[in-house]
């Protein structure tokens, strides 16, 4: 490659990379028009005083409103639902508490029925010992 058609490259490159090489001041009067521009957008946006914007303003606000509304709402209804698996919660541990209850008392009233039983077969043999025990002695004597 010769040296020339290198340097035509670059330029042909620099064009296509910086299509317009401005000045000086054309990038002044770009930078002026830009900020004249800026200024009059925000001298025609509307005061804070203008109807329009008391109008938005207020329906932000009821916006706001209904938005907490929803939320105290939300905050109501979870709050009601915590209190009601609570409760169940509740019913349920009191309802398993009886019923263990009830068992137990079940097995201690059985557990008493088989004491009274062998107490009063002990009671029983020992009347049978003793009444063979005087028939004995009777026959003796």
């Amino acid at each position: 490659m010769r040296p020339s058609d290198y340097n035509k490259r670059l330029q042909k490159e620099r064009r296509l990379r910086h299509p317009s090489d401005n000045g000086f001041t054309e990038r002044r009067n770009a930078a002026a028009d830009a900020k004249r521009q800026l200024l009059a957008k925000f001298a025609s946006a509307p005061k804070p005083t203008d109807p329009e914007m008391q109008e938005k303003l207020a329906a932000r606000e009821a916006a706001g409103r209904a938005r907490e509304a929803r939320r105290a709402e939300r905050e109501a209804l979870k709050a009601a639902e915590h209190e009601r698996v609570l409760a169940e919660a509740a019913a349920l541990a009191a309802a398993a508490e009886a019923e263990e209850r009830a068992e137990a008392e079940a097995r201690q009233a059985e557990i008493a029925n088989r004491v009274s039983r062998v107490v009063a077969d002990e009671a029983a043999r020992k009347a049978e010992r003793d009444r063979r025990y005087a028939a004995r002695k009777a026959r003796r004597a």
